[in-house]
């Protein structure tokens, strides 16, 4: 099976797409000095169900699905020994969740992740990944969508406070395909995830979704690209971000690029950000770059500020506490998103978290 090259340079930092990263906390994901470790703690939560399968195959039998210039997935590529592949078969709806658990490793060394998720013509799925402990990770991530497919993929960065996670997930939708991502990040030292979406065939759509929350001293970085560059795909981005504590920072680039030949294109991105206190930063940069007018609709949107004190003010007269009035404006903001899951459990876990984060944040 014939390998589709790399071609990457190390950053400096002065690189568009790195020139918000604090590459110095990056523990050498990104420049080859990380101490690499043979970890592979990437695995299937329960017995797999009817039609779908997980299994580790060589590196040699598992060829990258696309190319990439970022350093990171690039030495991903040139140093693991081995890919984690989910398979959804052709034809099968999978009703529960399929669930993949990454706990905690180490944070002396690094893990070097591939993974790839094929989900055939005509299946329907949901995938959970589930991260949680303390570990520096390097993580490439490609999604297969075929003809007539229909996957939502859940990532959870539930991370320890010391994690530094770099990765790359990819999505390939092919005719008629759907495709859902839905990301949240409430924990690590540092995160860095790079959501995007290469349409090849018309008809097919997309959906990326988002949440994060970052406390004092964390930096969340956040980078969609949705490549239209076939006729009549329909996407939709929107993130929501809130901000707690001295030196919390966030990044959220959303980039749209219709090409000419992608006429009958349909698209939208949004983020949201509110700051709880003083001290903190998000950076939110919209872009969208259109080659043909012959297009059904594209726009984009940004918003960053502070609570609404007419909501503070409407839930304190009514004998409700300045902190849990705080909390309710915060689970109000986030619920849109997170009730997409549609994992009872799952949503009231990462709500718990959000409230704990609040908590600690003195907000």
């Amino acid at each position: 099976m014939s390998t589709l090259t790399t071609n990457y340079l190390t950053p400096t930092g002065r690189e568009e797409a790195w020139r918000f990263t604090p590459l110095k906390r990056l523990g050498g994901l990104h420049d080859g000095t990380a101490v690499i470790a043979d970890r592979k703690s990437l695995s299937l939560k329960g017995a797999a169900a009817d039609g779908v399968s997980f299994e580790r195959i060589s590196r040699e039998l598992a060829a990258p699905l696309t190319e990439s210039d970022d350093a990171v997935v690039g030495r991903i590529r040139e140093n693991a020994a081995d890919v984690a592949v989910l398979t959804i078969k052709a034809n099968t709806e999978v009703a529960a969740p399929i669930f993949l658990n990454r706990s905690s490793g180490a944070t002396d060394s690094a893990e070097l992740s591939r993974v790839q998720i094929r989900i055939e013509n005509h299946a329907k799925a949901t995938v959970i990944i589930e991260n949680s402990g303390d570990t520096h990770l390097a993580e490439d991530l490609e999604i297969s969508v075929a003809p007539g497919a229909n996957l939502t993929l859940v990532s959870l960065q539930e991370w320890d406070g010391k994690t530094i996670h770099a990765g790359r997930h990819h999505a390939i939708v092919d005719r008629d395909a759907t495709f859902k991502s839905i990301v949240v990040t409430v924990g690590g030292s540092l995160v860095r995830l790079l959501p995007t979406v290469d349409f090849i065939a018309p008809g097919a759509s997309c959906e990326l979704l988002g949440v994060y929350f970052a406390t004092s001293g964390q930096f969340f970085e956040h980078r969609m690209f949705v490549d239209h560059k076939v006729p009549n795909a329909k996407s939709r981005v929107n993130y929501k971000g809130a901000l707690a504590g001295d030196g919390a920072h966030t990044v959220w680039i959303g980039d749209v690029f219709i090409r000419a030949a992608a006429e009958g294109t349909d698209t939208y991105e949004l983020n949201r950000n509110l700051l709880l206190s003083d001290g903190a930063r998000a950076d939110s940069v919209p872009n969208l770059e259109i080659e043909t007018g012959e297009i059904v609709g594209a726009g984009h949107a940004s918003t960053t500020g502070r609570f609404d004190d007419e909501q503070l003010f409407y839930l304190m007269s009514r004998g409700i506490n300045a902190a849990d009035a705080r909390r309710l404006v915060v689970r109000g903001f986030f619920n849109e998103i997170v009730s997409e899951i549609g994992v009872e459990e799952t949503q009231e876990r990462l709500m718990d978290r959000i409230d704990g984060e609040l908590a600690k944040a003195g907000s």
